[in-house]
């Protein structure tokens, strides 16, 4: 009997996996990254020696409408002598399962013994097609998405030690995210190259998070991330100016309004809780609220939002959804490129700037509102 499995709890305990003798493996979900890592792993489990693989291991592209009878004969094929596992994968293949739906499921049903093994790649398999309960009898599903409320920051950690040898701290972990937007190729990447900057030795060292700035993503989205720094914390000039950068540069609009709706968003949630009821589960002070909006818990990032927030105000950090929402309209009609996209970001970092007259926040005058329930 087949089970569902996560493929991030998969690939934290590698060593000890095995496909078994499922009849049929379907890799179901949105992420490319652990779909790729799993079929890399189920390469090495069903092809151990390299030299079975240029005829053991066969990829066709489900984009490319392959023929079901070349796949079902290339898994059909035993070897006579070799130890390797035969495999047919069909990578982007949801429109290869709706076109050999009924052979998928007939395969399934039935054990494999000697034959070969079909691996698909899905965006789903809902539970109550048939194909699924057909799995559910010899096969095996692995979910390769990413669940809502998943330790992603833990599961970074466990992979930069297991995959790169480097240790990396809560704080650097949710960094990273942050600074990939949850992409986990990108984090991949990233770690590769902490890894290869190290000295001989660093690798024993703690990360810290402030090693990721340099590291993570393109030099556009480490002025991207800049720019929306500049934004929040009121300094209008700069951000304008990396935005001239960023928009000669070639970035999509709409991309950079994407980017700092992430995080004005956050701000704008610690705002509206801060102005709660206490009965109603006021966070007890700035930066509880921060917490509770989702800003990275690391000291630089939490003194960053917490100045972002205090010079917004309470009044103007309760309207950024409604000035994201006016961005967002703008870049997808009349604003959507040329002067007219750069004028309305701007238009949006200057609501923001700091106001004529305010003081930097931060130093050792009191929060706005005085009242830890009041600030901003």
């Amino acid at each position: 009997m087949a089970e569902s499995s996560s493929a991030l709890e998969i690939l934290k305990r590698a060593d000890e996996w095995s496909p078994g003798n499922a009849s049929m493996v379907v890799l179901a979900g949105d992420e490319p990254f652990l779909a790729q890592q799993m079929l890399v792993m189920l390469r090495e489990r069903l092809c151990p020696d390299e030299a079975d693989r240029a005829w053991a291991w066969r990829e066709f592209d489900g984009n490319e409408q392959p023929d079901p009878r070349d796949v079902f004969d290339e898994a059909a094929t035993v070897p006579l002598f070799a130890g390797a596992t035969r495999a047919a994968v069909v990578r982007n293949a949801d429109q290869f399962v709706s076109q050999a739906r009924t052979t998928l499921e007939t395969i399934a049903a039935a054990e494999r013994r000697g034959r070969g093994l079909v691996i698909l790649e899905v965006k789903s398999l809902p539970a109550t097609t048939r194909l699924a309960k057909a799995v559910a009898k010899h096969g095996l599903v692995i979910d390769t998405s990413v669940p809502q409320r998943h330790d992603l920051a833990g599961w970074i950690r466990h992979w930069a030690q297991a995959r790169h040898g480097v240790q990396v701290a809560v704080a650097t972990a949710e960094r990273l995210l942050e600074r990939v937007a949850g992409n986990l190729g990108q984090a991949d990447q990233a770690l590769a190259r902490l890894a290869a900057a190290l000295p001989a030795g660093g690798k024993k060292a703690v990360i810290p998070p402030e090693a990721i700035d340099d590291l993570a993503g393109s030099p556009q989205e480490r002025t991207a991330w800049g720019m929306i720094d500049s934004a929040a914390t009121g300094d209008a000039r700069t951000a304008v100016a990396q935005l001239a950068e960023l928009l000669d540069g070639g970035e999509s609009p709409i991309g950079i309004g994407a980017q700092a709706a992430a995080v004005l968003r956050k701000l704008s949630s610690a705002a509206r809780l801060l102005a709660l009821p206490s009965e109603a589960g006021r966070p007890a002070n700035v930066d509880e609220a921060l917490k509770e909006a989702g800003v990275a818990t690391w000291p630089k990032a939490m003194a960053q939002a917490r100045e972002s927030l205090l010079q917004l105000g309470p009044r103007r950090a309760r309207q950024l959804p409604v000035w994201l929402l006016d961005l967002d309209r703008s870049l997808k009609s009349d604003a959507s490129r040329g002067l007219r996209a750069r004028l309305a970001l701007e238009r949006l970092f200057c609501k923001i700037a700091r106001e004529p007259g305010d003081r930097r926040p931060g130093r050792s005058d009191p929060p706005r509102g005085g009242k830890p329930g009041a600030q901003s």
